[in-house]
């Protein structure tokens, strides 16, 4: 899936398709392990559509504001 097809998503959406990508990433790893993968590919796919989310979630997080006073907090460190 298209990091533009995410963003449309909601947040909730989001959190599911990451969970369902974890558990297929580890999926793919015991098989690698069993030598049972068909597509080695298709972990590498797998960790780039996980890195996808994480970044679309990650843009949500920074997206929201923060009040005055973490503002105030970030600049005296």
């Amino acid at each position: 899936m298209k990091a533009r097809q995410l963003r449309e998503l909601t947040d909730d959406e989001l959190r599911q398709r990451l969970l369902e990508q974890q558990k297929h990433l580890f999926d793919l790893r015991t098989q690698a392990e069993t030598e049972k993968l068909e597509k080695p590919t298709e972990v590498t796919r797998t960790k780039r559509e996980i890195a996808r989310i994480l970044t679309v979630l990650r843009e949500r997080e920074l997206a929201v504001p923060a009040s005055s006073e973490d503002r105030k907090a970030g600049m005296k460190r």
